[in-house]
């Protein structure tokens, strides 16, 4: 197979990626913080009024509920997808027969519209008529649980954020079993000889190899998380009152609700300023650890060479 050493030849080929890349990423971006410093309702003239819209998002009670709310949102759909997911593919390695079927089973929440996803959880969290998660509970007895989950104040966040937590648990977990099915399979047949149990393998020898993988689908899921948007607000809306309002349902409502395009272009910037500043976090983590551990294996090498040489 030949190799492309003319670097025209390489601009060819990504010119018209970049270019795309370009015009649906950046220009966005770039117009999202010109209008975060102008006062416009999307019709008439655009007024320049410099940081005001910052100004007045940090005074605004409602974008400090709605940022809460985020955190809490992320915090239940990484955990779902990431725990959730990890655990499947590590099950399905050890199914011998119809892994395809399975994969592509838990795979189809994925692919499904996200109306579909909505409505079906509108009818499981349903009170009239009730629901499938309130006839469970009554079901099993516990019918003094059984509630109107998307406008009870204490439940309904977590009632939105379920959703978006199922609906990918399938994607990470086919990501998560291609992975654990490339490792070789010798490392961990060397442990199993040397008396290791399974979960031994898993958290030490497993897991530590796709930590890239980990860090990969991490900040996938944190950025995801981060601009959360379509099935809380088709549920809920960010009601009620602002109990399950998010960055990105505030954003909206102030944009396109409000037509207060500036400070909806402010709330935009911040959830863009958060996304990088939450990624950058995890993958400073993630370096100072792997640093961390390549240190305590040189020294662990030094003193066996050591002790080879007494």
């Amino acid at each position: 197979m030949g190799i492309i050493k003319d670097k025209k030849a390489y601009l060819v080929f990504l010119l018209p990626g970049l270019l795309f890349y370009l015009f649906s990423v950046f220009y966005p971006i770039e117009e999202s913080i010109r209008l975060s410093f102008m006062k416009w309702n999307g019709i008439g003239e655009k007024t320049f009024v410099g940081f005001d819209n910052y100004i007045l998002m940090f005074k605004d009670k409602v974008f400090y509920t709605a940022f809460t709310n985020n955190l809490i949102y992320l915090v239940i759909v990484v955990v779902i997808q990431l725990s959730i997911g990890l655990l499947f593919a590590v099950l399905l390695t050890y199914l011998k027969k119809r892994v395809t079927l399975v994969k592509t089973l838990y795979y189809v929440p994925g692919i499904v519209t996200t109306v579909a996803v909505a409505q079906m959880f509108r009818s499981i969290y349903s009170t009239q008529p009730v629901g499938l998660l309130n006839q469970f509970l009554d079901t099993i007895g516990l019918h003094g649980l059984a509630t109107s989950w998307l406008t009870n104040l204490s439940t309904v966040l977590t009632s939105v954020s379920m959703p978006e937590g199922w609906r990918f648990i399938g994607m990470y977990m086919v990501i998560f079993y291609a992975a654990l099915i490339s490792l070789d399979p010798e490392v961990y047949e060397a442990a199993k000889i040397d008396g290791a149990s399974e979960l031994q393998i898993l958290f030490k020898i497993k897991i530590p190899l796709i930590k890239d993988i980990l860090l990969l689908t991490l900040t996938m899921c944190l950025t995801g998380a981060l601009r959360g948007f379509d099935i809380p607000f088709l549920l809920t809306g960010g009601g009620p009152g602002n109990a399950s309002e998010l960055m990105s349902t505030y954003m909206y409502k102030q944009a396109f609700s409000n037509n207060n395009f500036g400070y909806g272009s402010a709330l935009a910037v911040f959830i863009i300023i958060e996304s990088i500043l939450v990624v950058a976090l995890i993958r400073g983590l993630f370096k100072e650890r792997q640093g961390r551990q390549g240190l305590l294996r040189m020294i662990l090498n030094r003193q066996k060479k050591r002790i080879e040489d007494v």
